[in-house]
């Protein structure tokens, strides 16, 4: 095997039982038929059902298959950790157990990295998840571009090819805790190629629910943005502007003796019992903010993995 052309195949399973056979086949023939030499990584991300055991069984009769399991449900990000950390390729690709990433595009990256791009990253041109799921995918991106030192292309991305150098870059170099891949990859340059695609629809329910994509959306913001933190002095200095009018209005009315303020009657506990409520919740919204950044210092330094991979080698007791 020409092992420096090789491309590393990360699949990302979960509970897969059903797809998995059907995946490795669809993989097996694309790459034979372009002449692509290829491992096929497997990442059980925590399955409860058979999903594992029918990876042991493709490692078994394939040597380019490889079947490693996590020790719990990790999420996507951190499975594709775990594979770059397995994979032996000259460049490596994460692909989702459903295909939603389509095997042509897949094809496509490998052929710009044989043109020496080191970054790939397929994009969705267009998407159909539901009203509900595009408007918080929009929302998302939108947010993540405008605040963070990162610009995800439009439509969003979460998959990407890698060179040797950034795989090792990202096994090395960066500690998967509280972060994602995607964000990690577009952080350290390397001039990325976006290819745009047509994401298929497939039948499968999201294995993504709202508690996985909230955390996951907090973990990038706060990974890759200084903005909220910088956002409590810009609040803080707004707040000291409308106390110092607060002060000299009161002053005003206390002395002029009016009780009216252009037509509306201010009584004078109503603007304490506002002002007071006010400047708690900025207090309470400001110490929320920088606690989230504390947690992650806290978590960091603590230097505990981002994921465990079981060993397959020892025999359940």
């Amino acid at each position: 095997m020409e092992t420096h052309k090789m491309l590393s195949i990360i699949l990302l399973s979960y509970f897969s039982e059903n797809r998995i056979f059907t995946v490795y086949e669809q993989v097996k023939q694309k790459m034979e038929a372009e002449q692509i030499p290829f491992e096929l990584i497997i990442i059980d991300d925590g399955s409860k059902d058979e999903s594992f055991k029918k990876a042991l069984e493709l490692e078994k009769t394939d040597s380019r298959v490889r079947a490693f399991q996590l020790s719990r449900n990790y999420t996507s990000h951190y499975a594709r950790f775990a594979g770059l950390s397995k994979s032996k390729g000259a460049c490596a690709v994460g692909i989702p157990d459903d295909l939603q990433t389509p095997l042509e595009v897949i094809v496509k990256m490998y052929r710009h990295w044989e043109n020496g791009n080191k970054i790939v990253i397929p994009f969705r041109a267009s998407r159909n998840d539901g009203w509900l799921s595009d408007l918080f995918s929009t929302f998302y991106y939108g947010i993540m571009n405008a605040i963070s030192d990162v610009n995800f292309p439009k439509g969003g991305a979460d998959g990407f090819l890698i060179d040797r150098e950034v795989v090792d870059i990202m096994n090395e170099r960066i500690h998967p805790i509280n972060t994602s891949t995607i964000v990690e990859v577009l952080r350290l340059g390397f001039d990325p190629v976006f290819i745009p695609f047509n994401r298929p629809t497939v039948k499968s329910k999201s294995r993504w629910t709202f508690k996985k994509k909230l955390k996951l959306a907090s973990d990038t913001i706060f990974s890759s943005s200084s903005f909220p933190i910088k956002c409590i002095t810009i609040i803080g200095f707004i707040s000291v502007i409308i106390s110092v009018f607060s002060i000299i209005v009161s002053t005003f009315l206390k002395f002029s003796g009016n009780q009216h303020l252009f037509g509306l009657s201010i009584p004078g506990w109503t603007s304490t019992f506002v002002l007071i409520s006010f400047f708690c919740g900025l207090i309470l919204f400001s110490l929320g903010v920088i606690a989230e950044y504390i947690w992650r210092i806290y978590e960091e330094v603590k230097n505990r993995p981002g994921y465990i991979i079981k060993d397959k080698t020892k025999p359940k007791s």
